[in-house]
This record gives C-alpha cells, structure tokens and sequence, in this order.
C-alpha cells in the first residue's frame, strides 16, 4: 500500500505479480474498514475513497501490464 505522505508512488516499476500482492492487500484492507464502517462510522470515512483510488489504481498499472504481454 502506499504511504499517506506519497500516495502516488511509481507503480510502473512494479512487476505483475507485485501488483497483483498489492492490489490483494488493499483489497482485504478496505473490506475490513468497510466493516467496521458499517458497525461503527469512522473517524475519517475518506480513507474509504483513498482506498477506492488506490485500487483503481493498481487495477489499472496491473492491466497495462498484463496488455503488454
């Protein structure tokens, strides 16, 4: 996942597979903060709209990739 302080890091340098561990982490992190919304609102509900972008994100660098081969 990327840092809060550089959320746009290079994701071309990464590889498919990199990607695809990635994407699977942040996946899994904005279930669970969705979760936990439903139960309870969160402090900052706009960690779910990060989370949306940063899986549109990786979505698209992995599609590129996969487009190359």
């Amino acid at each position: 996942m990327a840092d809060k302080k550089n959320p746009t890091q290079d994701l071309s340098v990464l590889g498919a597979a990199e990607l695809r561990k990635e994407l699977s982490a942040v996946l899994d992190a904005r279930a669970k903060m969705e979760f936990r919304h439903n139960v309870a609102p969160l402090k900052n509900p706009l960690e779910l709209r990060r989370l949306r972008r940063e899986i549109a994100r990786l979505k698209t660098h992995l599609h590129q990739k996969e487009a190359v081969k």
